[in-house]
């Protein structure tokens, strides 16, 4: 398929294509639903261990909004996701790790697509855990892309994060290969690793289902830089309005370590939410409709009417 042609599929969504270079990325997209107001095109990032359609696009029989791209969709939201080259439809020809900086290079031309494709001025941008870094990266090298960032399961230095602790015992192994493969018990161990139950399990097996439909192994480039090259993103070259969220129990993103990033923060426009009875992968947990609630909040906030007067001071 020629770069950025189109084609409506599945579910009513439609793939689009575009090129890093030499690499070929696939994006989806779901349109806002006819009627609603116009809320903003919305980008979201993926993380270490799944593509972007099960992570933001999955269908569970019995759970209304599973797809967080519906959900939008139907709130008046031009919703796009991604896969990072080695991922999911992406290509995964070059022999890299595909780590964390590569990733906020597929957003750079990623955006550039979507923003030229669609006229949008800047992007509502949310990622979870390795993607939240991706997308933290992508705002502080492109920070006018970027309108209103949120960053779930996000780690700053990793100081205080028992799953990178663990993680770490098998650096050597994940910095000997580029990628490293994946089963469905892979997936059980996400939601069982830091509080089991705050997932049910016909959405652990649609979302392993929907995983390994298109991927049996992961890079490694993310996992690599969580354990050994944090931090990877300066908080005051963040401009962007942004929103922190962690699970009550996830492993990933230490508490303490995320209040220090988001004091760091330099637009006073930022807030840190705590959200309770979740652990990692928010959109799949039982409470998932707590996550996008805030979501919308956040992204939906009237922009401020003052600023101060530092504000209009000249640097």
């Amino acid at each position: 398929m020629a770069d950025g042609a189109t084609t409506t599929t599945w579910k009513g969504g439609t793939e689009h294509w575009t090129r890093k270079g030499e690499v070929k990325l696939f994006l989806w997209n779901k349109k806002p639903a006819p009627g609603t107001k116009p809320a903003g095109t919305l980008l979201f990032v993926h993380g270490s261990s799944m593509a972007s359609q099960p992570t933001f696009d999955l269908t569970v029989p019995g759970r209304p909004d599973s797809s967080a791209m519906d959900h939008f969709a139907a709130l008046g939201y031009d919703t796009w996701t991604m896969d990072n080259e080695g991922y999911g439809r992406s290509d995964k020809h070059r022999p890299i790790n595909n780590d964390i900086s590569n990733g906020a290079d597929d957003l750079d031309a990623g955006s550039r697509y979507i923003l030229e494709r669609t006229g949008a001025q800047a992007l509502l941008v949310y990622g979870i855990s390795s993607g939240a870094l991706k997308a933290a990266l992508f705002a502080q090298r492109h920070p006018g892309r970027v309108s209103r960032l949120a960053l779930d399961a996000f780690v700053w230095t990793g100081e205080g994060s028992p799953t990178l602790a663990e993680r770490k015992k098998k650096l050597a192994q994940f910095q000997s290969m580029n990628r490293r493969p994946i089963d469905r018990a892979f997936v059980h161990s996400i939601f069982a690793r830091d509080h089991p139950g705050t997932a049910d399990d016909a959405t652990v097996e649609a979302f392993a289902d929907a995983i390994l439909a298109l991927d049996d192994s992961m890079p490694t480039g993310t996992y690599v830089d969580m354990c050994s090259k944090l931090p990877l993103v300066d908080p005051q070259r963040i401009r962007a309005a942004t929103i922190i969220l962690r699970g009550e129990y996830d492993g990933i993103a230490g508490f303490d370590d995320l209040v220090e990033f988001f004091k760091r923060l330099p637009n006073a426009d930022k807030q840190f939410t705590v959200m309770a009875g979740i652990s990692h992968a928010s959109f799949q947990q039982k409470n998932y409709q707590t996550v996008y609630h805030i979501l919308h909040a956040f992204f939906s906030q009237p922009r401020p009417v003052y600023l101060g007067t530092q504000a209009h001071e000249k640097p």
